[in-house]
C-alpha cells in the first residue's frame, strides 16, 4: 500500500487537494497532529470535493505515535534533502510511506537527521525555496505509482467512456 504522511499540515486547502490527490491514486493518508485547521473546515471540503467519500485516512496525536503503528519504506520529503528525488527507488513489497513536512517549516530537523538516507530534495533552480505542499505530494506520489505500477486504477476515461474523443 502506498501512503502519503503529513505532519503538522498548515493550510486548509493544500490538505484539501492532497485529499483528492490521495483519493484519486488509492493511497492512504495519515494527518499528523496538530493540524492547522479542523477536519470539517469548509475550505477542506472543497478542495476535496466529493472526493472525501472514497479517502482512507488517519489521524495520530504525534509522530511517535504514527512511528509506532506503521511500518514500512519511509520516504521523507525537504528541501534540505541531501539526495536529489531522482535517485528514489520505490519497494513495491513493503508499505510505501511518502512523508511531508508543515509548509512553513517543513519535518524537523531532529526528525530528518534520523533519515537521511530516505530523505530527498525535488530539483528545482537556485533561487526557488520550495514548491507548494500540495504539488509535491502530486509529484511524489505519481512518481511512486509509476515506480511500483498503476494497479487497480482505472487507464481509461470511465465517467464519459474511454473512446468520447472519438464520438
Amino acid at each position: 500500500m502506498i501512503n502519503v504522511v503529513l505532519y503538522e499540515p498548515e493550510i486548509p486547502q493544500n490538505t484539501g487537494n492532497i485529499m483528492r490527490t490521495c483519493s484519486a491514486f488509492a493511497m492512504h493518508l495519515h494527518l499528523i497532529e496538530p493540524l492547522g485547521f479542523s477536519l470539517d473546515e469548509k475550505h477542506l471540503r472543497r478542495a476535496a470535493m466529493d472526493y472525501v467519500e472514497f479517502l482512507n485516512y488517519t489521524v495520530y496525536p504525534d509522530f511517535a505515535a504514527f512511528m509506532a503503528q506503521n511500518q514500512g519504506q519511509m520516504i521523507f520529503f525537504s528541501r534540505y534533502g541531501l539526495k536529489s528525488f531522482e535517485e528514489c527507488r520505490f519497494n513495491k513489497n513493503e508499505n510505501i510511506y511518502l512523508l511531508f513536512g508543515k509548509e512553513s517549516t517543513g519535518i524537523p530537523k531532529e526528525i530528518l537527521k534520523h533519515h537521511l538516507d530516505s530523505t530527498f530534495r525535488f530539483p528545482m533552480v537556485e533561487n526557488a525555496r520550495s514548491l507548494n505542499l500540495a504539488n509535491c505530494v502530486a509529484i511524489g506520489a505519481y512518481e511512486c505509482r509509476r515506480q511500483v505500477g498503476f494497479d487497480h486504477l482505472a487507464k481509461n476515461e470511465v465517467i464519459k467512456g474511454a473512446d468520447w474523443l472519438l464520438r
